[in-house]
């Protein structure tokens, strides 16, 4: 259980912070200089950073992914059913395998256009880091906390 607990609260405090990012890309280009930079090495293609309801919607998203991990590994308190939860942390696994497994394919391979910067990184940092996550997610999804939602009574 705790390691279940180690690995549900390192994969929910990546996705936390990359969502926080996200959050601050609404309206900086940081940690990068300039928004062509940013276009460069984290879309690879583009002008700028994406619009601020992109970023927010993005944000979101990985909040609510690094929620529903942790409160499926037990390190922070759940709401709602525990088969929802369950599901959401599957599809957060799915999500993030398939990004990086895709990402690795498409942008590796050369099938997707990009900046040579991005895919350099994409290969290296990006896809990698969406797999291991994606398989932290699978393990917490896996793992059998030992939480039961409650029958009906006899």
């Amino acid at each position: 259980m705790r390691a279940v607990q180690a690995v549900g609260t390192t994969v929910a405090g990546v996705l936390a912070g990359t969502g926080a990012l996200h959050a601050l890309w609404m309206v900086t280009p940081w940690p990068l200089r300039t928004p062509e930079e940013f276009a460069d090495t984290v879309v690879g293609t583009g002008e700028g950073v994406p619009p601020a309801v992109a970023c927010a919607a993005v944000a979101g998203l990985l909040g609510s992914a690094a929620y529903l991990v942790a409160a499926e590994a037990g390190v922070v308190p759940a709401v709602g059913p525990a088969r929802l939860r369950r599901a959401g942390v599957r599809t957060v696994s799915a999500v993030l395998l398939t990004r990086g497994a895709g990402g690795l394919v498409l942008f590796g391979g050369g099938l997707a256009r990009r900046s040579e910067r991005f895919r350099r990184l994409d290969t290296r940092y990006y896809s990698p880091l969406c797999l291991a996550l994606g398989a932290g997610a699978a393990v917490v999804a896996a793992a059998d906390t030992g939480y039961r939602e409650p029958g009906p009574v006899a």
